[in-house]
């Protein structure tokens, strides 16, 4: 008898069901007893002992399901070795709760933060899995995450309908994308949409120098310009500040967002009219597309695989085109980011997009 855990913690994004069904119907197909136990709203379910038995027909129809059928939650590394609001010690909770059920393997699924504790569950001598979920695509030792095609689409897809409105009217348009320490999914996403302006939190930006930009368009005869900002695109005066520095000038900042700031100093600097639009949650929302759809599955069977094969201590990822094991501890506290010079940048700069650096 195989008895396994399951959770999703931290944001939802899709194929999060897609994932967690590849390794239900893999154990389910390899003739084995197994017993899959569900913790619902992440690591919460696991440290308070809320889970349910999951059967064969949960996992049906789920293909295709956007959220997760487990809910989510974000439960901060950082506050894990502290008490709750009762005095209970979390870790400890979350191990007796392992062992109550008997648990062979804990199958988490989820991004940075995720990971962290799931390495701090390896090392207190849990037996952990892990897949590598999150539309940054921001996490170490894995070239993907399932979760980034389908929202690289869902905000291609708004800048794409942008183009339309902002040929219209004659306008600068900014469209702001998730990602506030990497810019993954703003520079895909922007390469596809068409964008003439991509910044990133990688690459500082110069306002002068997107101005530049834009009045270069407009002097070529381009009625317009559309720009893909990340939601943590910084400029480079703020890069020069401290973390401490900088979260007090957004704590006090006017603008609902960086987006709206540049907006304002595009106006004010070119005369121009600019508006703003934010896709937010969309982003993580709907259904998988078709390659996260395979993808997940994939990563799901295989660490279905480890499972049979009493592997532990992995997150199963994607390199080179290849389904990998990567160590927990190889992962775990590390970013994956944008390298300013790599060639996907150099690439867009060649076809005349503009950094603003």
């Amino acid at each position: 008898m195989k008895r396994i855990g399951m959770l999703t913690s931290g944001g939802d994004c899709q194929a999060l069901n897609a994932a967690m069904r590849g390794v239900a119907k893999t154990l389910f197909n390899a003739k084995e007893d197994v017993e899959i136990y569900g913790f619902l709203d992440g690591y919460r379910g696991l440290i308070y002992g809320k889970f349910r038995m999951l059967t064969t027909a949960d996992f049906s129809g789920i293909l295709t399901k956007g959220g997760t059928i487990l809910g989510s939650s974000r439960t901060p590394f950082k506050l894990m070795r502290d008490p709750d609001e009762n005095g209970l010690n979390k870790v400890e909770a979350m191990k007796q709760n392992y062992y109550k059920l008997q648990l062979d393997c804990l199958v988490i699924l989820g991004g940075n933060g995720t990971h962290k504790t799931a390495n701090l569950l390896k090392d207190e001598g849990l037996n952990v899995i892990t897949l590598p979920k999150t539309i940054d695509n921001d996490l170490w030792g894995t070239d993907m995450t399932f979760g980034f095609q389908s929202a690289v689409d869902i905000a291609t897809d708004a800048i794409d309908k942008i183009h339309t409105t902002a040929a219209s009217h004659g306008r600068v348009f900014i469209v702001e994308v998730m990602g506030h320490k990497v810019g993954f999914l703003t520079l895909n996403a922007g390469i596809a949409g068409g964008a003439d302006i991509i910044l990133l939190p990688e690459i500082p930006y110069d306002i002068d120098k997107i101005v530049d930009a834009i009045k270069l368009r407009h002097d070529r005869g381009s009625r317009f310009t559309i720009l893909a900002v990340a939601e943590g695109a910084i400029s480079k005066e703020d890069a020069k500040l401290s973390k401490k520095e900088y979260k007090k000038k957004l704590e006090n900042s006017i603008y609902p967002s960086v987006s709206y700031e540049i907006a304002a100093r595009i106006e004010k600097k070119s005369g121009m009219e600019v508006r703003v639009t934010v896709p937010g949650h969309t982003q993580r929302g709907g259904g998988p597309c078709p390659y996260d759809r395979v993808f997940a599955s994939r990563l799901g069977s295989e660490a279905g695989k480890l499972i049979l094969k009493g592997e532990y201590g992995f997150m199963v990822g994607y390199k080179n085109r290849e389904i990998v094991k990567v160590p927990l501890e190889d992962v775990a506290g590390k970013l994956k980011m944008v390298d300013p010079k790599s060639s996907i940048v150099k690439e867009a700069k060649l076809l005349g997009i503009s950094f603003g650096d």
